[in-house]
């Protein structure tokens, strides 16, 4: 099972693709906003993000990190 965490703000259109299109695969996601929450930001930070939409999927193997909305990694990393 893949846990996928997505980092976004409002005001990015590149955002509001990526989630989009996730849900037009069924991939369901949380959607975490950094303008909303200051510990998401520090989060995104952490991760080396300096942009979003930054997108965190999890499995059992650990945990891989997308920068940008890469529709191509993205649907390598959820096997579709």
């Amino acid at each position: 099972m893949k846990t996928v965490i997505l980092y976004t703000q409002e005001t990015c259109p590149p955002c509001h693709a990526e989630k989009l299109w996730l849900k037009e695969n069924g991939i369901e996601f949380e959607e975490r906003d950094i303008r909303k929450n200051d510990q998401f930001l520090q989060e995104l930070i952490q991760l080396g993000a300096s942009a979003t939409p930054a997108t965190v999927i999890k499995d059992d193997n650990g945990e891989e990190v997308i920068l940008g909305y890469d529709q191509e990694a993205l649907a390598e990393k959820l096997g579709l």
